[in-house]
């Protein structure tokens, strides 16, 4: 059973590139906004654990589509005919510059691709594009029509009715945007143009589909896994009797801050090589840090748990922690891990100002003092014992996870980071988590609860699919 190759078509600058990067999932196919960048036609397999399910080949664009169809007409008896003249012409015209690209996006066609072609939706139809789907035709090879909404999809109703006269399926297809359910309908869409396809392209999408459930699975566990680090991470520094103590204090702040921030960028790269994002952009904000408070603490909210649902949650954190919990609700908790960015969400409810009741502490983590036998101290920072911690960086990780769900392979716009976060959980589920938290805190029964965070993030992973439209 070997599987199916579809050459991608149409007119320079098109979306023909960003077609076979979102199909692909390949975020090395080159996509640039000038016309005729694609000289070359080449290929782009699609695989899974090796395994070749499909290849996409991108193609230059149709130049001189009249004159082509001229000179099949000129040498072409009759319809029967049609198939051997367009491979007559390829063979005729291989090596003239003249029909350099028009070759190069036959020859797979000539060699048995299927046919994708591709126009934008935000451009009027026209006649003159009759010529190149003719020539299409001619071929006789099984093909469908997408229309790609590159600035928008004005046009895309008489795109339809003119598509229609040539191609058996016409779809919108938005190669920037379409998430990850759209692109297995059109491959299930793609295996009815020829029986051939079928069982290849069934089993296409079924391993694509258990790539995906394990793409969430690992995504899950690399979550919960940074997540239990940075609860249980703390930095020391050994102190001489009579030194003093406020530059060590500080030194450990930053240190403690400079790791947990690397521990997160580290899981976020981890997270997009499994979904094959290999070199994404980023567009964040730095969090401002003020020295004299270490953390900036009013934005925090933003993107953990607001004043009321810290308090719905704090008696399941407290029974797990016990009485040395305390007021742990912290009303004034800060932006803690650099570069993500600050958000402004009203459903956040960000709290500035006096907290009566709720202020904890002004810092994450609490310093602690101890003496040496050997004589001097030492100075110790973490770990966390902050109820909205854990909440900042699952809030933090899923929303970089939805992020990279949204987008397709073709989008080469920066991944913004600073964009408004959405509500993640329920009452119920925030409760469920914060008890996963303290117990991971205070060690107990550590890989049983981080097996069950791991699960709890893996729900929202699965729901970040979700067609938004």
């Amino acid at each position: 059973m070997s599987a199916p190759t579809f050459a991608v078509v149409g007119r320079p600058n098109k979306g023909k590139s960003s077609i076979v990067a979102t199909l692909a999932r390949d975020d090395s196919v080159y996509i640039d906004s000038r016309s005729g960048s694609t000289r070359w036609a080449r290929e782009f397999p699609m695989q899974v654990n090796g395994e070749t399910l499909y290849t996409l080949v991108d193609t230059p664009g149709i130049q001189r589509a009249r004159e082509v169809m001229d000179w099949l007409q000129a040498n072409c008896r009759d319809a029967s005919q049609r198939p051997q003249a367009v491979r007559d012409f390829v063979e005729a015209h291989r090596s003239e510059e003249r029909f350099a690209d028009e070759c190069q996006l036959l020859q797979p066609i000539v060699d048995g691709a299927g046919i994708i072609y591709v126009v934008d939706g935000s451009c009027p139809y026209g006649a003159d594009y009759e010529a190149e789907m003719e020539i299409l035709r001619w071929s006789g090879r099984p093909s469908l029509a997408l229309i790609n909404p590159i600035d928008n999809d004005d046009f895309a109703d008489e795109w339809r009715d003119g598509l229609g006269q040539y191609f058996r399926t016409v779809r919108l297809f938005d190669a920037q945007r379409a998430q990850v359910t759209r692109q297995l309908e059109l491959l299930d869409l793609f295996g009815h143009l020829d029986p051939s396809w079928q069982s290849s392209l069934a089993r296409a999408v079924t391993l694509l589909n258990r790539e995906r459930e394990e793409q969430h699975s690992q995504c899950s566990l690399l979550i919960a896994d940074m997540i239990s680090a940075a609860l249980t991470f703390q930095v020391s520094q050994k102190l001489p009797d009579g030194a003093p103590l406020e530059p060590v204090r500080k030194l450990l702040a930053a240190n403690y801050r400079e790791r947990q921030a690397k521990r997160e960028r580290n899981c976020r790269r981890q997270v997009e090589e499994l979904y094959h994002y290999h070199d994404l952009k980023r567009n964040e904000q730095a969090l401002a840090l003020e020295e004299s408070d270490l953390f900036q603490l009013d934005d925090w909210y933003l993107w953990g748990l607001n004043r009321r649902s810290l308090v719905a949650v704090a008696g399941s954190a407290g029974a797990v922690l016990g009485g040395g919990f305390g007021l742990m609700v912290d009303g004034a908790t800060g932006g803690l891990l650099g570069g993500l960015g600050t958000l402004i969400s009203g459903t956040a409810g960000a709290v500035t100002g006096g907290v009566g009741a709720w202020k904890y502490s002004d810092e994450i983590a609490q310093y602690r003092l101890k003496g040496i036998p050997t004589g001097g101290k030492q100075v110790s920072y973490g770990p966390s014992r902050n109820l909205n911690f854990p909440f900042v960086l699952l809030g933090r990780a899923l929303l970089h996870h939805r992020l990279l769900c949204h987008r397709t392979h073709a989008d080469r716009s920066s991944l913004s980071l600073d964009t408004e976060l959405l509500d993640q959980a329920n009452d119920d589920q925030r409760r469920k988590l914060a008890r996963c938290f303290a117990r991971i805190s205070s060690g107990k029964k550590v890989e049983e609860q981080r097996a069950q965070l791991a699960s709890l993030i893996l729900d929202r992973c699965r729901a970040h699919d979700t067609p938004t439209n």
